[in-house]
C-alpha cells in the first residue's frame, strides 16, 4: 500500500471520528454503587478504599456480582460450553439500534409482555426491522432508579411485577428478522408474569442460546429515536466472566 493511500485512509478515519463527535451521544448506563438496585439473589456491591492521598495515591477495591448495574450478559451466563465476555468480538458490540417504545403500556400494566403483534405494529410505522441490529425494549422502568423497592415492584403476593420480552417475540426477532442482540431496562429479559408462569427465565435462556449477548438495566432510552441510532457497549476484558458492568451509549443520527 502506497504512503498516499495510507494517508488517505487515515484522513477518512479521522473524518469519521470528527463526524461522530459532532453527533449527540446519549449515555445508556446507570451510575451504580453499594446501595444501587440489584438482583435479589446478589449481595450489594462493596467499595473499599485501599490507599488515600495521605499514602501518596488513591486506590480502591470493588466487589460486586458480574451482573450488577447496567451490565452485559455473555452466552455462558445461561448456556454451558458457550462464550464468555472476553470472547465477544469487538465489532459485535457496536450495532445499529432499534428502540421499541412500550413505556405507556408498561405504566398502565406492569405485567406488560412484548408480543409479536407489538413488533408488527412497530414495523407498520417505522419499517421492517433489519438484520444484525440491537433491539432495545423501552419501558421507562429505568426511571425508578435508584429505588430498589420501586424496581422490584412487588405485588400483594410478594412476587415482582415487571415488564419484559415475551418468548414468542424474541423468537420472531431472532429467527424472522435475524437481529443480533437485545437490551432492556429491567433486571430480567422475561416479564415477571412470564417467569412465574413458566417457572424459568425462558426468554433469557433463548437469547443467550443464540450465541449472542444482551444488556440489562439500560437507561435513557426515552432520549433515543425508534431507528437510526447506533449503540456501543464498552466492557472490560475479564477472563472467564459470565457478565460484567458495561458502559453502553448511543450515537444519534
Amino acid at each position: 500500500m502506497t504512503n498516499e493511500l495510507v494517508h488517505q485512509e487515515k484522513n477518512e478515519l479521522l473524518q469519521a471520528i470528527d463526524l461522530l463527535k459532532q453527533k449527540q451521544w446519549i449515555d445508556l448506563t446507570h451510575t451504580f454503587g453499594p446501595n444501587s438496585p440489584h438482583f435479589a439473589a446478589f449481595d450489594g456491591a462493596e467499595f473499599k478504599t485501599l490507599f488515600d492521598h495521605s499514602d501518596g495515591f488513591f486506590a480502591q477495591q470493588f466487589s460486586f456480582a458480574g451482573q450488577y448495574g447496567t451490565h452485559i450478559d455473555a452466552p455462558i451466563h445461561f448456556v454451558p460450553n458457550s462464550r464468555y465476555v472476553d470472547e465477544l468480538d469487538l465489532k459485535e458490540l457496536v450495532l445499529p439500534l432499534i428502540v421499541i417504545n412500550k413505556s405507556k403500556e408498561a405504566q398502565l400494566d406492569p405485567d406488560f409482555t412484548l408480543c409479536v403483534q407489538d413488533i408488527l405494529d412497530f414495523e407498520a410505522e417505522h419499517g421492517e426491522i433489519e438484520s444484525d441490529v440491537f433491539v432495545a425494549l423501552r419501558t421507562d422502568w429505568s426511571k425508578r432508579w435508584p429505588d430498589q423497592l420501586a424496581f422490584d415492584n412487588k405485588g400483594e403476593d410478594g412476587n415482582n411485577r415487571t415488564p419484559g420480552w415475551g418468548l414468542d417475540a424474541l423468537k420472531f426477532l431472532f429467527t424472522e428478522r435475524k437481529i443480533k442482540a437485545i437490551g432492556h431496562e429491567t433486571f430480567d429479559t422475561d416479564s415477571a408474569i412470564d417467569y412465574k408462569k413458566r417457572g424459568k427465565l425462558a426468554g433469557e435462556y433463548y437469547v443467550l442460546d443464540q450465541d449472542t449477548f444482551q444488556v440489562e438495566l439500560l437507561t435513557n432510552l426515552d432520549q433515543l429515536p425508534p431507528t437510526g441510532a447506533a449503540i456501543l457497549n464498552f466492557v472490560p476484558k475479564v477472563e472467564g466472566a459470565s457478565g460484567f458492568p458495561v458502559r453502553s451509549f448511543a450515537i444519534l443520527p
